[in-house]
């Protein structure tokens, strides 16, 4: 299996990151094909200051030719154009293939 990480900066207007991520985008990456899996976190810090990152998202797929033929695709260009429409804070992506169980 194999991941796309995405890790959201912290926007200048969480509320307006929260309804456009929850209502639009979510639903967006949800017709993308070949996700087996799809989980949103809001993300803190150990020592209780402020996380550089406000939420990470995590896309599973099967291997690496599923993750790639997604972005690939119609329904990935969507998600990933609609990103600069809430990002405000940025957003990093990485892939990770899952190591054991």
């Amino acid at each position: 299996m194999v991941k796309l990480i995405v890790l959201y900066g912290q926007p200048t207007d969480p509320a307006a990151f929260d309804a456009h991520y929850f209502s639009t985008h979510a639903d967006l990456v949800a017709k993308m094909p070949g996700v087996q899996r799809f989980e949103a976190a809001k993300c803190g810090s150990l020592d209780g200051s402020t996380s550089p990152y406000y939420l990470q998202a995590e896309l599973w797929f099967a291997d690496e030719a599923a993750l790639q033929a997604c972005l690939a695709s119609p329904e990935g260009a969507a998600a990933a154009g609609d990103v600069p429409n809430f990002a405000s804070g940025g957003a990093t992506m990485l892939t990770g293939d899952v190591l054991g169980g």
